[in-house]
């Protein structure tokens, strides 16, 4: 079944190509939204830029990641990447001991920055054609999670109720469009909702005036009954509430016109009527 035929192979010296297709395409976008100038003018973290500016060592990381590095030492791979270095219009990128140099310049409220930095910027993905990703309600969600070491010194971290050493950043995400609006690192025994309102009151700045509407959710922890009523004025929210005895006759005592049933649709019922048996988990 195998045959040959004649083969002509043809060689080019001036030939470039790289994996990454994609990356010319995104740091064309960012230049142009302005992300590169927000960080430079908000992010204070260089004395001297020689050659390097705040915003070089931002995007010289986010595009390690981008490319599926993993780690800092990642970045060498990429420091002898032609096609790369040609993608990104760059001469000279920082190496791996420069970045986590960068790194260890920041503060909590150098964080910040960064993210107020991107967030400057964001709205103009959200204009013009970019409307239709926020949809009719834009949805912001609220969660905290838990992220383990295997650090045994590093700054902050702490057992969570798990028994997991680590920390318990809190998250908040645009839904429609799976952005991180921001990103709160907390010790690992930090409750979900600890400081939760400063940053749902941010996003709800930033996103409210480009939504026609927008609406909050989360779990039971998020069900901050001193800001419900100014986050009504503004916001729509769908947050868990406890169900503990004093809310429970709270909601028995309400006129039968104040609520109505909620009607999940029925379970997925099989077209043969019988389901499989669950195998065994053997390896």
């Amino acid at each position: 079944m195998f045959t040959s035929g004649k083969i002509t192979y043809e060689v080019g010296g001036y030939v470039e190509a790289t994996p990454y297709g994609g990356l010319a395409a995104m740091h064309r976008l960012v230049t142009r939204l302005g992300l590169v100038d927000a960080i430079n003018d908000r992010l204070q973290l260089l004395k001297i830029h020689l050659p390097y500016h705040e915003s070089d060592h931002v995007l010289n990381l986010a595009y390690n990641v981008l490319t599926g590095g993993t780690r800092l030492e990642d970045i060498e791979r990429l420091r002898h990447d032609v096609a790369y270095m040609n993608a990104l219009g760059a001469d000279l990128i920082p190496d791996p001991t420069t970045a986590g140099d960068f790194l260890r310049r920041f503060t909590e409220d150098d964080v910040v920055a960064l993210m107020e930095a991107i967030n400057a910027v964001r709205p103009k993905l959200w204009a013009g054609r970019g409307r239709e990703l926020l949809g009719p309600v834009a949805y912001i969600d609220v969660d905290g999670t838990i992220v383990p070491t295997t650090g045994s010194r590093k700054a902050g971290m702490d057992m969570s109720y798990k028994g997991i050493w680590g920390y318990a950043p809190l998250i908040v995400t645009l839904a429609n469009t799976r952005e991180a609006l921001f990103v709160v690192n907390r010790p690992g025994n930090a409750p979900s909702h600890q400081d939760a309102s400063t940053w749902i009151d941010k996003a709800i700045d930033l996103v409210v005036p480009h939504a026609p509407r927008v609406c909050l959710r989360g779990d039971t922890d998020f069900s901050l009954t001193a800001h419900l009523d100014r986050w009504a004025e503004s916001v729509d929210f769908v947050f868990g509430m406890d169900n503990n005895a004093a809310l429970r006759r709270i909601a028995e005592a309400l006129d039968p016109s104040a609520w109505k049933r909620l009607h999940r649709p029925p379970r997925y019922q099989s077209k043969t009527g019988t389901t499989r048996a669950r195998r065994n988990n053997t390896k």
